[in-house]
């Protein structure tokens, strides 16, 4: 299984986090590899200085070549929750998985509707790193649930 985290974000040399993704990517290797790939240029910061609908819909540019290359869940906090044993049902018996976080702004309607399946990990707002490390966590306990892997219990 292949697991790719698409985001709208600045790679950070000083990333106070990094250390817990690579744990989790680490951890997880022997059911899964996991790629984070992080998506940011000069258009993207030009449409956040225009409006939250301009860096919307460029996000949705930068992201779109990503959609139909697997089966794709887009983080959306105006979507549905899941809990843990929900969300490792979404990675069952699938070969290539994309989750997509969108930038500051979130993702146009549109693009949210292009994907193969939208959640919510609450209302709150975090940030994009903690948002990876709070991904990346629930997807090792889903592939343990799925494994019968003590961890999740």
């Amino acid at each position: 299984m292949q697991i790719n985290i698409y985001t709208i974000d600045k790679k950070s040399k000083n990333d106070l986090y990094q250390p817990l993704i690579d744990h989790y990517i680490k951890s997880a290797k022997k059911f899964s590899d996991i790629k984070v790939h992080e998506i940011f240029d000069k258009e993207i910061a030009k449409a956040q200085e225009i409006s939250a609908s301009a860096a919307q819909k460029q996000y949705g540019i930068a992201l779109e070549r990503y959609l139909g290359k697997g089966y794709a869940i887009v983080l959306d906090p105006a979507s549905q929750e899941v809990d843990s044993y929900e969300f490792s049902e979404l990675l069952k018996d699938r070969g290539v998985i994309n989750f997509f976080i969108g930038g500051a702004y979130g993702l146009e309607r549109d693009f949210i509707t292009k994907s193969n399946k939208a959640i919510s990990f609450g209302k709150i707002t975090l940030s994009h790193t903690l948002v990876k490390v709070v991904l990346m966590e629930q997807i090792f306990r889903g592939l343990t649930i799925l494994h019968n892997h003590p961890y999740h219990k």
